[in-house]
């Protein structure tokens, strides 16, 4: 009885140290040049995180400026960033206006503002753009 306990404690503490050193969530994360799933080990330094690609050749095509809005929509999807108030206003989020921006739910403060995120065509390009993203968006706290 007592190796098994301590078989199960060591098993234990090994789930949660590989848990806790786990990187970014990749699961159902697209490449944002081609659209295809991404690999861990394809990645480029991106505004303090890390943007994952498909292959070798995306992240030499990579433009920070061009691809910035899927970039930032990459770095919330993947857990390295969040939403912190209203991309738009600057003010907190309600959480019964939201927003689903390609994978992503994007909440507003207000109404207007709900308005103008479904009206858009493009809701990654309209989310996350440089200027929504400075202002909605911070780095996750590691745990």
């Amino acid at each position: 009885m007592k190796r098994f306990v301590a078989i199960f404690a060591v098993l234990l503490v090994a789930a949660v140290s590989v848990s806790a050193t786990a990187g970014p969530k990749l699961d159902g994360v697209k490449c944002p040049l081609s659209g295809k799933p991404v690999k861990a080990d394809k990645s480029v330094d991106f505004k303090g995180g890390k943007v994952f690609f498909c292959c070798d050749n995306c992240p030499k095509a990579f433009d920070a400026k061009k691809h910035a809005p899927k970039g930032n929509h990459q770095l919330v999807q993947t857990g390295q960033f969040k939403q912190i108030k209203c991309f738009l206003a600057g003010r907190p989020v309600d959480s019964t206006k939201t927003v689903d921006a390609a994978g992503v739910k994007v909440g507003v403060c207000c109404g207007g503002c709900l308005g103008k995120l479904k009206a858009a065509k493009d809701k990654v390009a309209f989310a996350f753009n440089d200027a929504a993203f400075a202002k909605g968006f911070a780095a996750a706290k590691k745990k």
